[in-house]
């Protein structure tokens, strides 16, 4: 069965001159739930944005289920909306995805945008706001939300659309403790509901939690390994590598104590 995602010999510069990825190839089998990470810089969320059709490669190809995703291909429209139905992006900046007047509307403008029924869209709406809690701030502009709930809006913008694939970038940022372990919640179920979830995150807590597919990429821009949660997470000497954790040196008296830090949530003593 060929892959969902195949990425191939990817390089990506901005401006032409800054690269932030380099020869990059991987493959995201359908169903899976699938980790980019990496420091910050490594290039994990320009590999997110490539995925989702949002900019393009400067070397090398993207394919979604054996079609090419480039500007050329995201021209055609036929393309367009079948890429746009089967893949969701959710940005790590709620705020660049929010614009509608109130909550319904966000929630709707997906669906309308793919000519989806108005009433099987509001049906979906209602469905999605119930399943995340959101149902009493339907009526609110995106300005009188807070971060957890602008997140919970911007997941349901996505979710009303029914993608097959949803693309997270650093999905926990900036989000409360409480608001993290929902979010953690919803991708499982996600993903034991069908959905192949691809997450971009320095967050090591969440990766070990989702039990996902990792691909850890260097401060070089490049794939340094691949492999599962358990086998990347217990890595030290990777891990300390990319920048994903670090050692601290604390001295009593002449004796020295070494014990490996992450500031993402999760700790090794």
């Amino acid at each position: 069965m060929e892959p969902v995602f195949s990425i191939e010999n990817v390089t990506y510069r901005y401006y032409d001159k800054i690269t932030a990825l380099t020869d990059v190839s991987l493959k995201v089998e359908a169903g899976e739930q699938f980790a980019v990470i990496g420091s910050n810089g490594s290039g994990k969320s320009t590999l997110l944005q490539i995925m989702g059709g949002l900019i393009h490669p400067s070397d090398g190809a993207v394919h979604f289920r054996g079609n090419e995703v480039s500007e050329k291909a995201l021209q055609k429209k036929e393309f367009l909306r079948y890429f746009r139905e089967r893949v969701g992006y959710v940005f790590q900046d709620s705020d660049i995805q929010l614009f509608c007047p109130s909550v319904l509307d966000e929630l709707l403008y997906g669906p309308m945008q793919l000519d989806i029924d108005e009433k099987e869209a509001l049906d979906r709406a209602f469905e999605i706001m119930k399943m995340l809690n959101i149902e009493g701030l339907k009526d609110r502009p995106s300005y009188m939300l807070s971060g957890g709930e602008k997140k919970r809006v911007a997941i349901a913008s996505v979710l009303t659309m029914d993608p097959e694939v949803l693309l997270f970038d650093e999905p926990t940022n900036g989000l409360d403790p409480r608001t993290q372990c929902f979010l953690m919640e919803l991708l499982i179920a996600l993903n034991e509901s069908g959905k192949t979830i691809v997450i971009a995150t320095h967050d090591l807590s969440l990766v070990s939690e989702l039990h996902a597919k990792v691909a850890v990429l260097s401060e070089d821009h490049q794939v340094e390994s691949t492999g599962s949660s358990g086998d990347i997470l217990k890595d030290e000497e990777l891990l300390l590598k990319v920048n994903l954790i670090h050692e601290h040196i604390h001295f009593h008296g002449e004796k020295a104590h070494r014990h490996l830090h992450s500031h993402y949530l999760f700790h090794q003593h």
